[in-house]
């Protein structure tokens, strides 16, 4: 069964412009890039999930793709690992609710969350009963690290500040007038989070709005603004921790950060 077009404007969006935290932590001060595992040319996670069964997760109501990325991965990793979870709308509305104050009954603020606001609610209470270990910040215009972390850790979490022309692009693509004017201006549409699931030499391919969607490495470097290397038990617990990374620092680093 295909994936059903989706007319993206009717789409809702919630990422926050991007904010320098200095106690974010950097992918690339805890790997030994001559011990890290080289990722192959392309890869692609989730070919167990049919495109028809990846969930909205409530996307096309509420601004809270912070949190609907993070269902994706979710949904991916245990796939992945045989024993497939699909956090329902009411888990991906409690933790949208508890990040944002969102009121389900009045509607009142639905204004999105900051990807860091949902990666550490994330890590600390849990998303549809899913904690993950540790979240890194990736130098995302370096495609290296991008595909390393996409492979050894299943997937990786990505922002971008969209702009208009992507609405009708069923793939998403910098358009001939290019990323600093008019409809194709960075952010003209707004700011979204989504889940990285594989990548080749063209692209990437992620999760939006119950279904997967190719992008290019252009794409990428014109309107990505943030991207996180993310492991979770829900991963690792099968795949193990690579060498050429250092966890127990990374782990031991993350708790002292208040």
């Amino acid at each position: 069964m295909a994936a059903k077009k989706v007319d993206h404007r009717m789409m809702k969006l919630g990422k926050h412009q991007a904010k320098h935290d200095p106690r974010t932590l950097h992918f690339h001060n805890y790997i030994d890039v001559k011990k890290l595992p080289k990722a192959p040319a392309e890869y692609v996670w989730a070919k167990k999930i049919p495109s028809h069964r990846w969930r909205m997760m409530l996307n096309k109501k509420i601004e809270n793709c912070t949190v609907a990325a993070a269902g994706h991965l979710i949904m991916e990793w245990t796939a992945d690992n045989g024993k497939p979870i699909v956090p329902t709308d009411d888990h991906i509305l409690k933790s949208y609710s508890a990040i944002t104050g969102f009121d389900p009954d009045t509607k009142e603020h639905d204004d999105g969350a900051e990807t860091l606001e949902a990666l550490k609610h994330w890590r600390k209470k849990g998303i549809a009963g899913h904690k993950i270990m540790v979240y890194t910040k990736l130098k995302h215009k370096n495609h290296t690290h991008v595909k390393q972390a996409c492979y050894l850790f299943g997937g990786c979490y990505a922002g971008f500040q969209l702009p208009k022309t992507a609405w009708g692009q069923v793939e998403w693509r910098v358009p001939p007038e290019g990323h600093k004017k008019g409809r194709g201006k960075v952010g003209s549409w707004g700011g979204h989070c989504v889940a990285i699931i594989g990548y080749d030499k063209e692209g990437l391919t992620c999760v939006t709005w119950g279904q997967t969607k190719k992008l290019t490495w252009a794409f990428w470097d014109a309107y990505c603004e943030e991207a996180f290397a993310v492991i979770s038990h829900d991963f690792a617990k099968k795949k193990g921790s690579p060498s050429g990374l250092n966890l127990d620092i990374l782990i031991k680093d993350l708790k002292e950060v208040k």
